[in-house]
């Protein structure tokens, strides 16, 4: 038998998403775990999909995009954020959010070079800096309010430190960045070489009037940022897998030489199609309201149970705190919840590396209103 070299990832296993859905499927239960929508996007978006590919927009695109696509972000972003790009040297369409984050990572983090993450952390983050030869650094954010606490990211910071990796909204807590935030990073960072990989896959859910604050408003801050998004969290198609990553030219060079590799381009009549749906801004700017209203109901329905609760303000997920229900950890809660009850959750200590005493839970409340009642329904009775 061969003998395998060390692995990379030796203690990597399959991701709570996918074993909360499998134990959700095995039981039959209403599945708020995996963040995805249980309704269907746009059908103008399908049938300009299907219309591109009858056209024959079927072979490879740009490796960066189709021009029509990054042109139409360009437009997007100079709108809502103020910035002015260049489609050409600025923007790469990507296979998903989380491909653009690997490929960032990628091009940058070398052998023991430091990461700061903030915890807890969507699951890619760390595997991708130690896949790459990169240490992470985590800190943690605590219940109920996951505030950064600024003076231990500053200690934290080392001669090796290369990233610092945030997420707003931010999945799981729901939280959203606030402009003071903004300003506590730069003064950390304005004498450094250090970059910034900012998540903002939910850039359009957020909630009770606060606004995005994107790395795209604050040019001292860009000019050493890879900033993300996603087409499929927007617009309802997680499947699709499509995102895009927008940087400095100099930062983007060497993101396109990773990324020519890792996919080369991107699914060519979905880009086509994503390129004329960005051209009504309704497709987008209306998701806060639409998101907001499942929030509210959510909650609403869950008036009077066990569970205690902080709204989220962005993203679609709420975390409900179970300490009135029961002590035990939130794994075994999360499965003994979807075993015996049939609602799926996901545990938030599977999000930490070192996880504080905390009975939360994460719900995906991107579902249609008889998923939510059904899964209330059922939580109430705890």
């Amino acid at each position: 038998m061969i003998v395998l070299p060390t692995s990379k990832l030796p203690n990597v296993g399959t991701t709570i998403f996918t074993v909360m859905s499998q134990l959700a499927r095995q039981h039959n239960a209403i599945n708020l775990s995996q963040g995805f929508p249980d309704f269907e996007g746009s059908t103008e978006l399908m049938d300009l999909v299907s219309q591109y590919m009858k056209q024959g927009f079927n072979q490879y695109a740009p490796m960066a995009g189709v021009p029509a696509l990054t042109e139409a972000i360009a437009h997007k972003a100079h709108t809502l954020y103020g910035i002015s790009l260049d489609a050409a040297k600025h923007i790469t369409v990507t296979a998903g959010g989380t491909q653009a984050l690997y490929t960032a990572i990628a091009a940058f983090v070398r052998p023991n070079d430091e990461v700061i993450v903030f915890e807890p952390c969507y699951d890619s983050y760390i595997p991708a800096i130690e896949a790459n030869g990169g240490i992470a650094v985590p800190i943690a954010l605590h219940h109920p309010n996951y505030h950064i606490p600024w003076a231990a990211v500053a200690n934290a910071i080392t001669p090796r430190t290369r990233f610092i990796i945030f997420n707003t909204p931010h999945n799981p807590s729901g939280t959203v960045w606030q402009p003071t935030d903004l300003e506590e990073l730069y003064k950390l960072v304005k004498d450094t070489n250090i970059l910034l990989l900012s998540d903002e896959v939910y850039e359009h859910i957020i909630f009770d009037d606060n606004k995005h604050q994107s790395i795209l408003r604050h040019p001292l801050l860009f000019e050493r940022s890879l900033v993300v998004f996603s087409f499929g969290k927007t617009f309802h198609f997680t499947g699709w897998k499509i995102g895009y990553c927008i940087a400095p030219e100099n930062l983007m060079i060497e993101f396109r030489k990773l990324h020519q590799f890792v996919v080369f381009s991107v699914n060519t009549p979905m880009q086509y199609a994503l390129a004329d749906f960005l051209q009504n801004e309704h497709n987008y700017l209306g998701l806060s309201a639409f998101y907001q209203q499942k929030r509210d109901y959510f909650l609403q329905l869950l008036q009077g149970s066990r569970f205690t609760w902080t709204p989220a303000q962005g993203s679609y997920f709420q975390l409900l705190d179970y300490s009135q229900i029961t002590n035990q950890t939130d794994t075994d809660f999360a499965v003994q919840l979807t075993r015996e009850k049939g609602v799926a959750s996901i545990p938030i200590s599977v999000f930490y590396t070192n996880a504080p005493n905390q009975k939360v839970l994460r719900f995906c409340f991107a579902k249609q209103t008889e998923t939510l009642e059904k899964a209330a329904e059922i939580l109430q009775k705890l």
